[in-house]
């Protein structure tokens, strides 16, 4: 089965790699000249299905309320003109009740589950390093952090994952560089299970395992337009150095973050995807005892400080605004200080390297997998913040139903089909 894949991102990526597996001929189609370079580029890095939780939660509306005139803040919101902008805030609204919150984070964390145990078979097969650390501390600074947390834990407590509830000393014993911070964390949540990696040094690995395999990556590449003919794709118009051109396939897959509803929206398959960006900031640590060895996140400024290897990365902030991909110096101050706070000797701020990515995600924060309503044209999109903690599972799924397999999880609340009802 001849098979095209839209977009060279962890998720593209990890599906070609399935569908590979699967015995398909598979050719991905990127734009950039590399995979990995757009929003796989700069991300937290943190695997942590145990804490994967939609931006639509209880209280977010009046948190950003709060933070809408501070000068750091973990969410900028930007008024424009742009009605989609408005449709999506209207069904955000909506998911931030108590009971939806719930079943969405259900919905999440189940195919993050099953995208971590795809991950640790995969691993056993190709062993690689790829700055990986093991363990997730969050950081609460007040009690507001805690009770907004609430529902969360509630969640964690239902399903059974392993948790746990420390102490600011509990905090220090886990991470001893924050023995050197300026801010005394009230408490935190550990939970050990949960994990962490360079997520655009694995796509570049995995990258490398399929084309040894066979996987044809055509870079410099962009998909222009999609040819559907009685209902069912046929091929996809390309566009190149080489010029235009037309690509024969049995199915294909749009992975392509937030562009991918600018494509299928002539099909008349509506995705409601929004570019909630994120921001991060990569530097090399200075001092080895009094910075992290883990992953942690600062629960107030939802902010994840991350180690790969020799580097520390600082990534966070949500910003609902315009879809440019645009440095804002108030994202990059709340980073910053962030990484003062708790681990100021680490690294040098000035040489830090800043990046900015468009996050794909959904109102109700659980990902587009599978039909999209046109024969032979499958999703896997609208991952949000969380695509490397879900990609392989998303990958394998994909593939499963491109294949005519039954997928190994229930995919009720994933597809596209909840926004029909």
């Amino acid at each position: 089965m001849k098979t095209i894949v839209l977009g060279g991102g962890v998720i593209g990526v990890a599906t070609a790699f399935y569908l590979r597996q699967q015995g398909c001929d598979v050719t991905l189609i990127e734009r950039e000249p590399d995979v990995a370079l757009s929003t796989s580029f700069g991300n937290a890095g943190v695997i942590a299905p145990g804490y994967v939780t939609p931006w639509a939660a209880p209280g977010m509306p009046a948190k950003i309320l709060k933070y809408l005139f501070e000068p750091a803040s973990p969410l900028i919101f930007r008024p424009t003109l742009d009605p989609a902008q408005w449709r999506w805030i209207a069904r955000w609204l909506r998911e931030c009740d108590l009971e939806r919150f719930r079943v969405n984070k259900q919905r999440m964390q189940r195919i993050a589950y099953y995208s971590r145990a795809c991950l640790l078979e995969f691993r056993g097969r190709h062993p690689f390093d790829y700055g990986r650390s093991q363990g997730y501390l969050q950081l609460f600074r007040s009690e507001y952090d805690v009770e907004l947390a609430q529902p969360a834990l509630a969640v964690l407590r239902d399903a059974g994952i392993a948790h746990r509830e420390v102490s600011a000393a509990q905090c220090v014993e886990i991470e001893p560089g924050l023995r050197w911070a300026r801010q005394t964390p009230l408490s935190g949540l550990y939970l050990p299970d949960d994990e962490a990696g360079d997520c655009a040094r694995f796509t570049r690995e995995l990258r490398a395992i399929c084309e040894r395999n066979g996987v044809q990556f055509r870079f410099d590449t962009r998909a222009s337009s999609l040819d559907v003919r009685g209902g069912t794709v046929r091929a996809v118009h390309i566009e190149s150095e080489r010029g235009s051109e037309t690509l024969q396939a049995d199915a294909v897959v749009v992975a392509l973050g937030v562009d991918s509803a600018a494509l299928l929206a002539p099909l008349g398959v509506k995705v409601p995807l929004y570019p909630v960006k994120g921001y991060s900031a990569t530097l090399p640590v200075t001092d080895d005892e009094k910075a992290p060895h883990a992953a942690l996140m600062d629960e107030s400024l939802k902010t994840a400080i991350t180690r790969f290897g020799n580097n520390l990365r600082v990534a966070g902030t949500a910003e609902l605004g315009n879809r440019q991909t645009t440095l804002r110096e108030q994202a990059l101050q709340t980073l910053m200080k962030v990484l003062r706070d708790w681990f100021p000797h680490a690294a040098n701020p000035t040489s830090a390297h800043f990046w900015v990515g468009r996050r794909p995600m959904t109102p109700d924060g659980a990902p587009l997998l599978g039909p999209s309503g046109v024969a032979n044209l499958w999703l896997n999109l609208g991952h949000g913040s969380t695509g490397w903690a879900m990609s392989m599972g998303s990958g394998r799924v994909v593939a499963d139903l491109i294949t005519q397999r039954t997928p190994e999880i229930d995919l009720e609340g994933l597809t596209l089909a909840r926004y029909r009802k």
